[in-house]
């Protein structure tokens, strides 16, 4: 009992991870379930990252993939066609990407003068607004949320391993692998260009 006590954090690490690596295969599987396990993984998540590593955005950013996982699964019980796909235009995607990054910046800002003792705040903004973007995308069904997420994985792993999060950043290598796999998985769906 004493080591479960003083090693709390780690399993609640441990538990993230398990539900967090269920929720990115199911995902990538098109499995309505996913949501349920996101947030399960979020909830253990926020707890750890306020109190363990200080990366409070990172703690925002899963309070809304508890909220995020609600409606995603309420998006997806309620579409008419659960294999349709959509690809948009890079067009849309540059605009994304421009917005995302001013609001990186806007929320660093944000970060820094609220938490002063905030680890990482430049790194930690921008994997939270994006991935902000990448889980609606998700939600939406949009085929390259997967390269958002590729991207957010990998700069995510890195801001784990600073913090010494080696779980986490375990997780995040292997949510872009995943991600990887998920976006050839649902390239083989029913893809309709929007343009």
């Amino acid at each position: 009992m004493i080591w479960i006590a003083e090693n709390k954090a780690l399993l609640l690490e441990i538990l993230a991870v398990i539900f967090g690596v269920a929720y990115i295969v199911l995902a990538a599987k098109n499995k309505i379930s996913c949501w349920l396990f996101g947030i399960i993984a979020s909830l253990l998540s926020i707890w750890l990252f306020i109190e363990h590593a200080q990366l409070y955005a990172e703690a925002f950013l899963y309070c809304f993939y508890v909220m995020a996982g609600c409606y995603g699964w309420y998006s997806w019980k309620n579409q008419v066609k659960e294999s349709t796909i959509y690809q948009h235009p890079l067009k849309n995607h540059s605009l994304l990407i421009i917005i995302g990054g001013i609001l990186s910046v806007g929320f660093y800002y944000l970060v820094t003068n609220i938490f002063t003792e905030a680890a990482r705040p430049l790194i930690d903004s921008f994997t939270t607004i994006f991935s902000f973007i990448a889980t609606y995308l998700t939600i939406k069904k949009w085929l390259n949320n997967w390269i958002y997420w590729i991207v957010i994985d990998v700069v995510t792993t890195y801001l784990y391993v600073s913090r010494e999060l080696y779980l986490y950043a375990g997780l995040m290598g292997v949510y872009s692998v995943i991600a990887l796999y998920g976006y050839l998985q649902w390239k083989k769906l029913n893809v309709v260009k929007v343009d």
